[in-house]
C-alpha cells in the first residue's frame, strides 16, 4: 500500500531590498568605474582618420578613410558588450546577493560605464593625436578617433541585463541559490 506523505509549502523567498541598498550602490560605482580603462582601450585600438586641410581650414577625409568613422563606433561597441557579459557574469557569482537589486544596479554601473568610457575614450585619442603647430592648405593631418552616435552607451548595460536575465532564468530556483544566514 503507497505511503503519502504530507509536506508544507515552503514560503517563498521575498526580494533583500534593504539588505542588498549598500552593497548595489557598492557595485555600481565599481563597475561605473570599468568605463575609464575601457575608454582608454577604445582609443588605443580604434583608427584615427586622415583629413587633407582645404581652403578656409576645412578638414576633408582622403579616400576611404571616411570608413572609419563605423570602425570607431564598432569597436566600441564590441568592447562595450564584451564588457557587459563579463560585467553579468562575475556579478551572478555574488551568489548571497543575486536578485533584482542587484541587477538593476549592474545596468546602472554599466549605463555609467558607458557614459564615462565614451568621454574619457574621446579625451584620450584627442591627446594621444593632438595637432601640434599650424596647419597650412594642402596639409595631410591625422584626425583623433570619434564616437558619433550616442547609441553606443545601451550596450553594455544591454549585455548586463541580458546576460543576468539569462542566468536568472537558467536557474531555475526561487531563490536564485541566495544563501543567507
Amino acid at each position: 500500500m503507497p505511503r503519502l506523505v504530507f509536506t508544507l509549502p515552503r514560503p517563498r523567498p521575498r526580494v533583500q531590498v534593504k539588505a542588498d541598498l549598500l552593497p548595489a550602490v557598492s557595485i555600481m560605482s565599481l563597475i561605473g568605474l570599468v568605463g575609464i580603462p575601457l575608454g582608454w582601450i577604445w582609443s588605443r585600438l580604434a583608427p584615427p582618420e586622415r583629413v587633407r586641410v582645404y581652403d578656409a581650414n576645412q578638414l576633408v577625409p582622403l579616400q576611404l578613410e571616411s570608413w572609419h568613422r563605423f570602425d570607431d563606433l564598432g569597436i566600441y561597441l564590441l568592447l562595450a558588450f564584451a564588457a557587459g557579459i563579463a560585467t553579468a557574469a562575475v556579478v551572478w557569482l555574488l551568489r548571497e546577493r543575486r536578485g533584482p537589486v542587484i541587477m538593476i544596479a549592474a545596468v546602472l554601473g554599466a549605463l555609467l560605464a558607458g557614459w564615462l568610457g565614451t568621454s574619457m575614450g574621446v579625451a584620450f585619442a584627442n591627446g594621444h593625436y593632438a595637432i601640434t603647430g599650424t596647419p597650412k592648405v594642402g596639409d595631410v593631418l591625422t584626425k583623433a578617433p570619434q564616437l558619433e552616435s550616442m547609441w553606443v552607451l545601451v550596450a553594455q548595460p544591454l549585455a548586463t541585463a541580458l546576460v543576468y536575465g539569462l542566468l536568472a532564468g537558467w536557474n531555475g530556483r526561487d531563490d536564485l541559490g541566495r544563501r543567507l544566514g
